[in-house]
């Protein structure tokens, strides 16, 4: 790819799958935005969404795994964009990268405050006289996010044994939460239960209401991209690389419904559980008690945390790929590697610093989080269906050893296509009536991104940044190689 070689390959294939399969992380997805969806069209929407948003989501996994076969490098989706671009690689590389970058801070800030919440609800089950205040949560979640990049700066193999921990801490936990959602509770809502439709969005159309809930299947089906950055630490990358990402979407999508279909009707009074500051909590006490409910809720905790710690690893990589190519202020600080631990130790950092920024709003407005979990989503999208977009005009695309053949292009219309409807989604009003509360703030966010990235663009950044360098031949370049 052009590059000297100065990370190193530690990461096996099941490991490459982990990072993704824990950014993915049903239960965190789930227990974050359920009951966002118990308002977005209810059960029928909660359990055919998922399966229909699962399906949509291969496509685009898929779309992606061909691509990161054939540029296997941490620069990922910035990198393959720059390739695959006919005329103007550097502003399409530009572009891709900062929507990657500000996706995943978005992603890291979502996560960290979903485990500070979810956190808060453990305390205040323990101790009822426990107040659970905006600034306490984003105490809370700047401590989680200094843990966490503490656990990055040590070495690439501490943070792929946290990730194998983290698959199985995922598929147990899911598995004692289904089996005691099924085994424990007396009543269970019937088999035609999950055809019920519910609207409580405010807005009379039906569809609309259940073109939202789709969200909560998309929201949780977001940093697969994470085999992608890893690909330059992962044995015989252009193979290991796109099983990881299919591997995690497919057995995401399996699990999660498992997962969906256990809470779903295990739920007792639907418009009381609906209405409670955390549904998916109060599912567990209505069907378990609250003693067994508090153990639960420390599985739920464990994932958002492990995920939000892969999240971090992705991101430190985004930027030290991104900052090799000089894209970044201070690139000579972002991507330089420690000696000792050979990681990304500033990287890791600005990593923890920017989604600290970012929930810092926190503070003193409720919809911060909706906010995040919006640039989150939206960026990344964006950010993965640039390259994609660019390899369905390209007519001479080089694929690597795994690949589509025939179905290339047409997986790759599919995934451009759902890319731009739930992009659309995430950025339409949410609730009824739009107030300053309530207006969804992506279109804003994502904006506001969008124009700083072309103020700098045309006025420094197109002179000196003209996509992924190469540091020379292929001879050159394995002489360099850890150096």
């Amino acid at each position: 790819m052009g590059y000297p070689r100065k990370l190193t390959r530690r990461f096996r294939a099941f490991d490459n799958f982990a990072i993704s399969f824990t950014i993915i992380n049903i239960i965190s997805g789930i227990f974050s935005a359920f009951g966002f969806g118990m308002g977005a069209g209810g059960p029928r929407i909660l359990i055919f969404g998922w399966i229909g948003v699962s399906i949509m989501v291969l496509f685009v996994g898929a779309a992606m795994g061909e691509i990161a076969s054939a540029y296997p490098t941490s620069g990922a989706l910035y990198f393959s964009a720059g390739k695959l671009a006919k005329r103007h690689r550097g502003a399409w590389s530009w572009y891709t990268g900062w929507l990657n970058f500000v996706g995943q801070v978005g992603g890291t800030a979502a996560t960290g405050w979903a485990a500070a919440t979810f956190i808060q609800a453990f305390i205040s089950m323990q101790w009822a006289d426990y107040e659970v205040t905006g600034q306490r949560t984003v105490l809370i979640t700047a401590v989680i996010l200094l843990v966490q990049a503490l656990a990055n700066t040590y070495t690439v193999q501490l943070v792929a044994v946290l990730n194998r921990i983290s698959v199985w801490w995922l598929l147990i936990g899911m598995m004692v939460i289904v089996a005691t959602l099924t085994v424990i509770p007396s009543h269970h809502q019937p088999v035609s239960f999950a055809t019920h439709f519910v609207n409580n969005t405010g807005f009379t159309s039906g569809l609309y209401a259940g073109l939202l809930g789709l969200l909560v299947t998309s929201w949780t089906f977001t940093g697969f991209d994470g085999s992608f950055h890893m690909s330059e630490e992962t044995v015989k990358a252009t193979v290991n690389t796109p099983k990881g990402i299919m591997r995690a979407i497919g057995y995401s999508a399996i699990a999660g419904l498992i997962l969906m279909l256990a809470l779903v009707y295990a739920i007792r009074d639907y418009a009381a559980t609906a209405s409670s500051s955390a549904p998916p909590v109060q599912i567990l006490i209505d069907a378990l008690g609250a003693s067994t409910a508090k153990l639960l809720l420390l599985v739920v905790i464990g994932a958002m945390l492990f995920c939000g710690l892969a999240n971090m690893t992705s991101n430190t990589r985004q930027i030290f790929a991104f900052s090799r190519d000089g894209a970044m202020p201070g690139s000579r600080w972002w991507h330089s590697v420690s000696l000792r631990t050979r990681t990304p130790v500033k990287a890791v950092w600005l990593a923890a610093a920017c989604p600290l920024v970012l929930v810092i709003p926190g503070w003193w407005s409720h919809t911060a989080f909706t906010a995040i979990v919006s640039v989150n989503v939206v960026g990344l999208y964006l950010a993965y269906g640039v390259p994609i977009y660019l390899r369905l005009r390209l007519d001479d695309f080089e694929p690597g050893p795994w690949n589509l053949g025939r179905w290339g292009k047409p997986v790759a219309a599919v995934a451009v296509v759902w890319i731009v409807v739930s992009s659309v989604l995430f950025m339409l009003p949410h609730t009824s009536p739009i107030t300053a509360t309530s207006l969804n703030y992506a279109p804003i966010a994502l904006g506001a991104v969008l124009l700083i990235a072309t103020v700098w663009w045309f006025a420094t950044a197109r002179r000196r940044f003209q996509g992924p360098v190469s540091y020379g031949s292929p001879d050159e370049v394995a002489a360099m190689d850890l150096i």
